[in-house]
């Protein structure tokens, strides 16, 4: 009953595979292996036009760097209260967007509104140089609340985005969890909506470690190139991390993924609206769920062998729960099973 995070769970044997496959022989480093041009086709396959592909090592280096790549002098990048970016990343994004800083926006369930949005923006008039200017705008999909945005949702924070001449990020740490759940394509829930760079996640799906920043602007790769080296994400044998995805992507490898990963979490969801001790915070749209819990009930699932973590309860939440309750997250993975599910609920 292992729900603390799909970070615990291992890698695909698919994936694991690959590595094998790759391990042999010699391909020539720094990214520019057959294997590695050939899964960065794969990846313009998959959105449907041409980009640019940067390999990296973690979710924390994807989102750092792309935020870098927008950087200005006093710089306000805007971004969700609880974003990861904001809340776990130990202060990356503005270390490497030296000079930058994070601009918190309060939202229910983990999403930014336009109207929150437009206004933060307009607290940096034009000119006024003692508070900075607005840099870039980043959003997280599926949501650290384990929600998802829609895509006439990213429209319009791209409209408002695009309206103040701001580039806009995504952060798809759980991109495929948020995709297979819209049922959306890649193009249409990133490009099309006015995305114009993605963190795109593998690891949390399946993979041992493997994201890729992708541009969907190719004109932007020359000063990525410098940034990734700088950042020491540049890696050597690169073809690892090609390996991982070139498996991810065969015969649609990672949308099966995250569809099992959300299922699990969907049989999760329901068997807390069955419950007399716990409820769901908010409908969720991915591997991730929050609930209300009991705190007898939390309690008895832990002496069990239920793992997963509690929460922080923002404000509005908190104003729903009792004293004798306690915010819970937990998170599905590919790796999880119908009876783990059913373990869990059995023992709730």
């Amino acid at each position: 009953m292992f729900f603390a995070s799909d970070n615990w769970a291992g890698a695909h044997p698919d994936i694991a595979g690959s590595l094998v496959e790759a391990a042999g022989g010699f391909a020539s480093a720094y990214g520019t292996s057959d294997l590695d041009q050939r899964v960065e086709k794969t990846f313009s396959e998959i959105f449907e036009r041409e980009v640019a592909v940067f390999f990296v090592g973690t979710g924390t280096a994807a989102n750092s760097l792309a935020l870098a790549s927008f950087n200005r002098p006093g710089g306000q990048v805007f971004c969700h209260r609880e974003a990861h970016v904001n809340v776990d990343e130990c202060n990356a994004p503005e270390f490497f967007a030296t000079g930058s800083k994070l601009v918190p926006i309060d939202g229910p369930a983990g999403k930014l509104s336009p109207e929150a949005l437009a206004a933060a923006i307009g607290r940096f008039p034009p000119n006024f140089v003692h508070g900075g200017q607005p840099m870039a705008v980043t959003l997280t999909q599926a949501t650290e609340a384990g929600t998802a945005y829609t895509l006439d949702e990213i429209a319009a924070l791209s409209d408002v985005t695009k309206n103040a001449g701001l580039p806009l990020h995504m952060d798809g740490a759980r991109f495929a969890n948020a995709l297979v759940h819209l049922g959306a394509t890649p193009a249409d829930m990133t490009w099309k909506r006015g995305v114009d760079i993605l963190s795109f996640g593998g690891t949390k799906n399946g993979c041992w470690c493997a994201e890729a920043l992708v541009l969907f602007d190719p004109a932007m790769a020359q000063q990525m190139h410098f940034l990734r080296k700088r950042s020491a994400q540049l890696f050597s044998k690169s073809r690892f991390i090609a390996a991982q995805f070139d498996a991810y992507f065969r015969n649609d490898l990672w949308l099966k993924l995250a569809r099992h990963s959300n299922a699990m979490a969907a049989r999760l969801a329901s068997g807390f609206a069955a419950s007399e001790k716990a409820r769901l915070a908010w409908p969720t749209g991915s591997n991730e769920l929050f609930a209300i819990i009991r705190n007898d009930a939390m309690k008895a699932l832990k002496e069990k062998g239920a793992v997963f973590y509690d929460w922080p309860a923002g404000p509005d939440l908190k104003a729903t729960m009792r004293d004798d309750e306690t915010l819970i997250r937990l998170v599905t993975s590919f790796a999880t099973t119908e009876t783990d599910v059913d373990s869990f609920l059995s023992a709730l």
